[in-house]
């Protein structure tokens, strides 16, 4: 049996969730950036086709994520967590502070947005690994009663790292001139970058190995881990049903994610006005959504709590049927114009968000036996991310732009809460139970013996 004290908890919560920091306050930065980026990537494109090619250029990163996840997942299974995690967050924060070092479109023409996609690539590539080892990690520190609760710090990071973001955008934009933003302004969220991947690596460098990472090399002395074609191929052969169950709550989930945050702050500055329809100032925007976000990050620690005690199915499928039933509501808010409307949209959707960050952190690691946990999550996440997630943005307004239909957005949510609603129901709870390969994991001693009084 495990014993993880608190002390060393939070200190493990605080390393997994750095790197999330890391990756959406980049991720944050670039979404409000949108319109900036336009002026100084693809100067002299029609306004539509430079937001989708920026959208574009988002997607692409995406494209490489499988990758990263096929070459980190199982080095980390093989070297283990803490030494990939290290190499990913480092490459993470140098790709976001090369990107503010990047000479524009009028400065050295068509390199310029070649550059721009070298950089999101390498982001891409890293990434692959960042979050399913992010969530092994903490899954692997975590008691089996409180993960939970734990997992959602992670989510809290990304919460943290876009708020982040998207509230130093908004008081770039407030303080400078729109020439001054296109001339150097938007070098400066990219550059700041750097100082959170020096205190990702020093976070994560003093952890040791997880406890279950660690029983599974003392269960054998000559144990090196799968290799990566070992790793993959008991992903793929073995876990295929499990793939596919937990692809249908990463496509619920970041359909929803992405939809909110990559997609929705342009939606309301550029598609609806360009349509003829009321939207909202630029600031305005950022204003609402950064006090969403608050809002999210007071509630998903509760929430995550929460699923400790209900179950993470129930919560999963409130989530999905939220999609179903709330998706195209929360968009008709956004298109009523009105700075309470456009907030209460905005709302909705988070909340709907929320339900699965607070409890898929929690819930996937749970699928996968330690051996191949690092593998299966990394693979996972980054396939159906990569295919549904990061896309959303480049898809919505693709459908928007060729049909004129502005509710496009909400359609796509209720889609994503179909497959979610799925998967979620054909789920088995992992609520309060080891996690597959590991011993039980207790917070205290006194845990401990209830838990031996209780099966004696």
């Amino acid at each position: 049996m495990t014993i993880t004290d608190d002390k060393t908890m939070r200190r493990a919560v605080a390393a997994a969730a750095i790197g999330n920091v890391t990756e959406w306050y980049d991720f944050g930065v670039y979404a409000y950036l949108v319109p900036t980026i336009e002026k100084v990537f693809f100067s002299g494109l029609p306004k539509s086709v430079a937001v989708i090619y920026t959208f574009g250029v988002f997607a692409v990163s995406f494209l490489v994520r499988p990758l990263g996840g096929f070459i980190f997942g199982p080095l980390g299974d093989r070297i283990g967590r803490t030494k990939v995690l290290a190499i990913t967050v480092i490459m993470m924060a140098a790709g976001t502070t090369v990107l503010g070092l990047l000479p524009s479109y009028a400065a050295i023409g068509i390199a310029a947005p070649l550059l721009v996609l070298l950089v999101r690539l390498i982001q891409g590539l890293s990434t692959g690994g960042e979050y399913g080892g992010a969530m092994t990690f903490i899954a692997e520190y975590s008691a089996d009663r409180r993960r939970g609760f734990f997992g959602s710090w992670l989510e809290f990071g990304t919460l943290t790292g876009y708020a982040l973001g998207a509230t130093l955008v908004t008081v770039l934009t407030t303080a400078l001139s729109p020439d001054q933003m296109v001339s150097w302004g938007w070098r400066l969220p990219f550059l700041l970058a750097l100082p959170l991947g020096v205190a990702g690596v020093y976070l994560r460098t003093k952890l040791e190995e997880t406890p279950a990472f660690e029983q599974m090399l003392a269960s054998s002395e000559e144990h090196q881990g799968p290799t990566a074609k070992e790793a993959l191929r008991g992903v793929f052969a073995d876990h295929w049903r499990t793939m596919l169950l937990a692809g249908g709550i990463i496509v619920a989930w970041n359909v929803t994610n992405y939809m909110l945050t990559s997609y929705v702050p342009t939606y309301l500055t550029e598609t609806l006005p360009s349509k003829g329809e009321h939207g909202i100032s630029e600031t305005a925007s950022q204003l609402l959504q950064i006090a969403v976000l608050i809002i999210l990050m007071v509630v998903i620690t509760f929430l995550g709590r929460l699923s400790d005690r209900l179950g993470r199915r129930p919560m999963l499928l409130i989530g999905a049927a939220a999609l179903v039933v709330l998706g195209l509501p929360s968009v008709l808010l956004l298109r009523a114009g009105s700075l309470f409307t456009t907030f209460l949209g905005l709302l909705v959707m988070g909340l709907m968000l929320v339900c699965f960050s607070s409890t898929a952190p929690s819930t996937l690691p749970a699928m996968f036996p330690t051996h191949l946990r690092y593998s299966g999550l990394s693979v996972t996440f980054n396939l159906f991310v990569s295919a549904f997630g990061g896309t959303t943005a480049i898809v919505v307004s693709g459908l928007v732009l060729a049909s004129g239909d502005l509710n496009w957005p909400g359609y796509y949510l209720i889609a994503a809460g179909v497959v979610g609603a799925v998967c979620a129901y054909l789920l088995k709870e992992s609520n309060g139970r080891p996690l597959e390969g590991s011993q039980p994991a207790v917070a205290t001693e006194q845990e401990a013996r209830e838990l031996i009084a209780d099966r004696s």
